[in-house]
Formats: structure tokens, C-alpha cells, sequence
């Protein structure tokens, strides 16, 4: 676990995560914000919670979805906050960790940014999303690139994704990548 990241927060691990851990057996992160009211509608985001937790259990991996609930920050859920997951919450990125838990969020779901930076804090060293954040369109213009790419580059955890989504300027997410050593 990095240090730096060991100091900012404490992070309630899941009993089935933190057993997982301990057992070094396989455990994966995932983000909260595509299950949320801020990704897929109802009832489709239950589904995909649904499908993607029994995928990565297919492979004999546990799943460990990240959030902060009530302000704690949280890896792993019980079936009551996994109820919530798919809920009204607030877009959390790496950056918005602290505000959360310091103003007590009911519900923050998180980005790429956040999840990696809990699932390193927690030890967990696989991620698997959909879609990363990128460089953005008309970026040259207003410097609008996703915070996901940092924590990409800087976070001890493996990304898996299916790519930059398709709205962003994908040479230059790449190019970005590559340039901080991705």
C-alpha cells in the first residue's frame, strides 16, 4: 500500500474482501458510478451490477465495489449498500475523496480516479471498468482531461477496460497514456 495514500483516509474493507486479502486469493475493484442514478437508468444498472459482480466470481475472483457511504469510504458492499449502489449519489473523482467523507455523503459514486485510489488503499491490485475518462474534445482550447488518466499512471493497481470512451479524442488519451508511461 502506498503511504502517502495509507494517510489520507481510513477505508472500511468489506469482511468477504479483507478475508479475500488475506487468503491472497483474487479480488477485483470496481467503480460505483455507472450503477448509479448518474449511469445506467433503472432497473439496468441493477442488472449490470448483477452480471459484472457474477463475472468476476466466474473466474474465481471477488468483486469489491467502491464507494463512500454516510462519509466512509468503503471497498466492498453488503447487500443492504449494494442496494444503495444503484441509487441517487453524488459523482465522486480521486480528488473528491476527502469532501465526501469530511461532509458526510450519503452516497458518493466513484470514478476511475476514486476506485483505483481506494482499491490501492485497500491492497487490491486489479480494476476492471467499462470505459476510462480521457482527453477531451476541444481539450487544447479549455484543458479538459479526465482525472482517470493520472490515477491510471500513478495508482500500483492494474486497469482492465474495453478502452477511452468513444466521445473523447482517442489519439490524444492515447498520446497521454503513453507519455506517462501507461
Amino acid at each position: 500500500m502506498n503511504p502517502q495514500v495509507a494517510k489520507m483516509f481510513d477505508v472500511r474493507v468489506s469482511d468477504e474482501v479483507a478475508t479475500a486479502l488475506a487468503e491472497g486469493r483474487a479480488v477485483v475493484a470496481m467503480e460505483s458510478t455507472i450503477f448509479s442514478h448518474l449511469g445506467l437508468p433503472s432497473p439496468s444498472n441493477e442488472e449490470a451490477l448483477s452480471r459484472c459482480e457474477r463475472a468476476v466470481r466466474a473466474v474465481g475472483a471477488v468483486p469489491a465495489v467502491t464507494a463512500v457511504f454516510n462519509g466512509a469510504a468503503h471497498v466492498g458492499t453488503s447487500q443492504i449498500d449494494r442496494e444503495r449502489v444503484c441509487g441517487p449519489a453524488k459523482k465522486m473523482a480521486e480528488r473528491d475523496i476527502p469532501v465526501a467523507i469530511a461532509q458526510g455523503w450519503n452516497y458518493g459514486a466513484t470514478t476511475v480516479s476514486a476506485a483505483l485510489t481506494l482499491a490501492e488503499h485497500a491492497g487490491i491490485r486489479v480494476f476492471a471498468t467499462g470505459g476510462i475518462g480521457g482527453v477531451h474534445r476541444g481539450s487544447e482550447l479549455t484543458g479538459d482531461i479526465s482525472a482517470d488518466l493520472e490515477a491510471i499512471a500513478r495508482r500500483a493497481v492494474v486497469t482492465v477496460s474495453a478502452g477511452a470512451k468513444a466521445f473523447l479524442d482517442l489519439a490524444r488519451t492515447l498520446e497521454y497514456l503513453e507519455t506517462a508511461g501507461v
